[in-house]
């Protein structure tokens, strides 16, 4: 496999969920570029793709439109993240393989259960599919406290995990069996420093409603939290007769957060997390003795009932 590190500089490669024109994208490849350390490529998705997850395009052709983006050679690719990762890594888009890849700043938090949902994930999940080394990052954004700056803050406080990752892989120390997620808090300017977590079980509990139009309702915002207006609190009105579809939209239901040093509870006590994932999905010991017993058992009683 040839990877860039043939020159003098390191070559990383960008993608996201939130698109290319997204603030989180914008900041961070300023970050590397002004640093002069790296060969910035970008292979990003043309508008937002957050929580499409691993989803891939496979029927269908894909675009890649060259944009400017000073200092780094960019593309907007019409596919999701890990199409971007996919095409950025395979030598089409770009002449060789990029040293690594770095999937974000992601406008919100990926800790938990969300990591499946994240296209943020996926653009550095399928870096390791494919033998790449990979990180993804993400801020914790919240409305009200956060602004576009923080991006930039939260770039500079990923700058030594990439440039240590980028020493191990030149070193060919680097592990080969895992990719990195990297959660930034919010107030990262007062962060207590990067810990090493696990993937926590948090989650939030999504419900459905009916609306009448697109307008009723409210927005999903990538963080996975719900953007609301004042016509989302009002009564649904009844169903235009006319139209025989039912419209629905997602609603923020509640939540379910551990309480122990995972990857949330660590970032809500200001933390940079670190945390190693791989790509399978194992369920826990205990599951599997219960199967192994329970699988003859089902196999036997079907058999008797013939």
């Amino acid at each position: 496999m040839s990877h860039g590190y043939g020159g003098d500089l390191p070559t990383v490669m960008v993608t996201n969920d939130d698109g290319i024109d997204a603030p989180g994208l914008r900041a961070l490849v300023r970050v590397l570029v002004s640093s002069n350390r790296f060969r910035v490529l970008v292979c990003a998705p043309d508008s937002e793709k957050s929580a499409v997850s691993h989803c891939i395009t496979w029927r269908n052709d894909i675009s890649a439109k060259p944009v400017e983006i000073s200092g780094a050679i960019a593309f907007a690719v019409s596919g999701t993240p890990a199409d971007c990762t996919s095409l950025g890594i395979s030598k089409a888009l770009f002449p060789s393989i990029p040293d690594l890849v770095i999937s974000g700043i992601n406008m919100g938090s990926n800790c938990g259960y969300h990591i499946i949902y994240s296209g943020t994930v996926a653009g550095a999940r399928e870096a390791f599919l494919n033998g790449v080394p990979s990180v993804s990052l993400s801020y914790d954004w919240v409305g009200g406290r956060s602004n576009v700056n923080d991006f930039t803050l939260a770039a500079e406080a990923s700058l030594p995990i990439i440039c240590a990752i980028l020493a191990e892989i030149k070193k060919r120390t680097y592990p080969q069996n895992c990719f990195l997620n990297v959660d930034i808090p919010t107030d990262v300017v007062n962060h207590k420093g990067y810990r090493l977590t696990s993937q926590s079980k948090s989650i939030v509990k999504m419900g459905w409603v009916p609306v009448t139009s697109d307008a009723q309702g409210g927005k999903m915002q990538s963080t996975m939290t719900m953007e609301t207006d004042s016509s989302s609190n009002s009564e649904t009105e009844s169903l235009n007769a006319k139209d025989e579809r039912l419209q629905f939209r997602r609603e923020v239901r509640g939540s379910h957060m551990d309480d122990d040093d995972t990857d949330y509870c660590s970032l809500q006590k200001g933390y940079i997390t670190v945390t190693p994932l791989g790509a399978l999905s194992p369920a826990a010991m205990d599951n599997h003795a219960y199967y192994k017993q329970w699988l003859p058992e089902v196999v036997g009683s079907f058999t008797s009932a013939l």
